[in-house]
């Protein structure tokens, strides 16, 4: 299974483009027929069978090279106390962040961003990998070793787990969890920039992604959690949360941009010599909007 992060990161102002927060909730799901992706553009018609959707697949030899794409600057990605809940959704599992703390800004972004909270989307154990977006047509690789419960940020978030398995639970995170601390590893100098949507309904057209290129190293067993004890709902025969991806979109003439001579993602080494612990990478993306959403 590979994870997908991503980090919603909301304007501190509306402009006149802005979409309404009001906008009407729908029904929609990923693992039953009636609800699943396929129905979106009928269930949100608005922006869901729109021409600026994703996830993409990021071919990188089409990338072109930005000047304006600077470093990022965070605010409060140090501190252990901004990650303040963690929920089941019934769709994936969402963290809250203290958006007073939390806060993105250059990387010729017009403005500043404060965090609202991340979601992580996810697959059905080591078969199928859940990564929203992918690289060159793939999704990121498993290496194998023998060590567990690895990085010990993860180790502590995903050991709230059990405390929300049913859909609709929610519970305080209580240790301190850092986002520095989570994203150990990635270089957030390096990264693509897209236009897009959100990937659940409504699907907004609203959305600057950002897409690191360096991945997350994750410890197997704590990314099987994810796919073998959360629910989608409370009934007693509920069926366990799997595949809470959205497909990749076509990319309709869009451009993906990067840095000025960047370089490709930073795959992890196969070398067996080299290898840490058994991991899973997983795509790390900053989503900026204009409006706040549900």
């Amino acid at each position: 299974m590979v994870l997908s992060l991503v980090l919603s990161c909301l304007a501190v102002w509306l402009t006149s483009a802005a979409v309404s927060s009001a906008d009407p909730p729908v029904g929609w799901c990923y693992n039953l027929p009636s609800c699943n992706e396929s129905t979106w553009p009928s269930i949100a018609g608005a922006y869901c069978n729109g021409t600026r959707q994703s996830p993409i697949n990021i071919m990188t030899a089409s990338v072109k090279a930005n000047e304006n794409l600077t470093a990022l600057t965070f605010k409060g990605f140090n501190d252990g106390t901004a990650l303040t809940e963690i929920q089941n959704s019934g769709r994936d599992v969402k963290v809250i962040l203290n958006h007073e703390k939390m806060a993105v800004e250059g990387g010729a972004l017009p403005g500043m961003y404060n965090c609202s909270q991340f979601h992580l989307h996810w697959g059905s154990g080591s078969s199928v990998p859940g990564a929203e977006h992918t690289i060159d047509g793939k999704r990121y690789a498993m290496e194998a070793t023998n060590d567990t419960g690895k990085p010990e940020s993860w180790k502590t978030l995903t050991s709230y787990l059990a405390e929300i398995s049913n859909a609709g639970d929610a519970v305080a995170l209580t240790q301190p969890i850092s986002m520095d601390s989570l994203l150990k590893g990635v270089n957030r100098s390096r990264y693509y920039r897209y236009l897009g949507s959100l990937t659940i309904p409504n699907c907004n057209e609203a959305v600057v992604w950002t897409v690191f290129k360096d991945p997350i190293q994750v410890s197997s067993d704590l990314v099987d959690l994810f796919s073998t004890i959360l629910y989608v709902n409370k009934s007693t025969n509920s069926p366990l949360m799997t595949n809470t991806f959205r497909s990749t979109q076509s990319i309709n003439g869009r451009v993906v941009t990067s840095q000025v001579g960047s370089s490709k993602a930073s795959f992890p080494s196969s070398s067996r010599a080299t290898r840490p612990f058994l991991t899973f990478s997983f795509i790390v993306a900053l989503l900026f909007v204009t409006f706040c959403c549900a």
